[in-house]
C-alpha cells in the first residue's frame, strides 16, 4: 500500500478571544491516500479553514501530529516546513488571489519559475494547464480583463503549476454563480484527477462534495 499523502492524527486548535478560550479543532484525525479527492464539508464557521490551514503547514499554534508525504510537519524549522510546502502542496482559494500586473499565463509561470523551473518549461507548463481548462485564447489578458469563472481557472492552474502531491482548496467556487461554479468544480476535478494529485476541497455544499471521492464532515470540532 502506498504512504499517505497527509496524516492528521489529534489535531487541535484554541483561540483566545475576549477572554475565553475557543477550540476550533478539538483532536482531528485524517488520512488522505495518494490521489484520492476529499471533500472537507461543514458550515461557515465550523473551522474548515484553520484545519486547511493545518494541513497546508501555513500557521503554527497546533497540537498533534501532521505528516505531508511521511513528514512529520510538527517538528520541523520554518525553512524546513516551507520546503516541505513547496515540494509537495498547492492552494486554491475561494477569492483567486492573482497578480493584478500580470497576464494569465505569468501569474502560472511565476510559481514554476520561484521554484526553479526553466522559464520556457514553465511557460509550456502553463500554457498547456491553461488550455485545458479551456482558456487557451485567454493566455495574455490580465484578471481585469477576465470574468470571475476565468479568474478562478487561472487560480486552478496556479495550484497545480509546480505538481503538487495535494492541492487544498478552500471554497474554491464559492464566490461563482450556480452555473459557473458546476463548471469550474468539474474542470477542477478533472484536472486535478488527470495530473494524478490528491485533494482536499472545504465546502459547505453537499451536492458539490458528492462528486467527490470520499465526504468528511466536521462537526464540533472533529471529523465524522
Amino acid at each position: 500500500m502506498s504512504e499517505a499523502i497527509a496524516q492528521l492524527s489529534g489535531v487541535r486548535r484554541s483561540f483566545e478571544q475576549g477572554g475565553q478560550r475557543i477550540d476550533v479543532l478539538r483532536g482531528v484525525d485524517l488520512v488522505i491516500e495518494p490521489g484520492e479527492i476529499v471533500a472537507l464539508l461543514g458550515p461557515s464557521g465550523s473551522g474548515k479553514s484553520t484545519m486547511l490551514q493545518a494541513v497546508g503547514l501555513l500557521e503554527g499554534g497546533f497540537e498533534g501530529s501532521i505528516k505531508i508525504a511521511g513528514t512529520a510537519a510538527e517538528t520541523l524549522p520554518s525553512d524546513r516546513r516551507t520546503a516541505l510546502r513547496r515540494e509537495h502542496l498547492g492552494f486554491v482559494y475561494q477569492f483567486h488571489h492573482l497578480l493584478p500586473d500580470f497576464d494569465a499565463r505569468e501569474n502560472v509561470v511565476l510559481p514554476q519559475m520561484i521554484a526553479g523551473t526553466a522559464r520556457v518549461e514553465a511557460e509550456a507548463r502553463a500554457e498547456g494547464l491553461l488550455s485545458s481548462l479551456g482558456l487557451e485564447h485567454r493566455l495574455d489578458h490580465r484578471p481585469s480583463q477576465l470574468s470571475g469563472g476565468e479568474q478562478q481557472r487561472v487560480a486552478v492552474a496556479r495550484a497545480l503549476a509546480n505538481q503538487p502531491t495535494l492541492v487544498l482548496a478552500d471554497e474554491p467556487t464559492g464566490n461563482l454563480d450556480e452555473t459557473t461554479s458546476d463548471k469550474v468544480l468539474a474542470q477542477f476535478l478533472e484536472l486535478v484527477r488527470g495530473e494524478g494529485s490528491a485533494a482536499l476541497v472545504a465546502t459547505h455544499n453537499e451536492r458539490l462534495a458528492l462528486r467527490m471521492d470520499r465526504i468528511v464532515r466536521l462537526v464540533d470540532g472533529v471529523l465524522e
